[in-house]
């Protein structure tokens, strides 16, 4: 069987970095990727993927890339449930980053 996931896209916002109870470190972010075909309107529609990073690559990530880089994201599939503060299972799509390229400089700040 085979979870792999290729996506090159640029962020939405700023990564956020927090710690688990358990003291590790993950950022979440979210990657615009276009498709590509147009809509009826002639225009490229993008999905908005949720991006999970642990450890090392996380701090990396929250260090290094803000809103708007493009990047590109290895990582696999993750299909998890929660209960939302209404009590309904809901369910959440996200990768779970393996490996981020960086594919654009950063811009110089003054």
């Amino acid at each position: 069987m085979m979870n792999e996931v290729w996506l090159i896209g640029r962020l939405v916002r700023d990564p956020e970095e927090n710690k688990t109870p358990a003291g590790k470190t993950v950022a979440k972010m979210t990657l615009a990727v276009k498709r590509d075909y147009a809509n009826a309107d002639g225009e490229r529609e993008a999905d908005f993927i949720e991006i999970i990073a642990w450890e090392k690559l996380a701090e990396t990530c929250a260090k290094h890339l803000v809103k708007g880089r493009l990047v590109s994201v290895k990582g696999r599939l993750q299909i998890r449930s929660y209960d939302d503060s209404q009590g309904i299972r809901r369910k959440a799509a996200e990768v779970v980053a393996e490996k981020v390229k960086f594919l654009d400089k950063a811009k110089e700040t003054a």
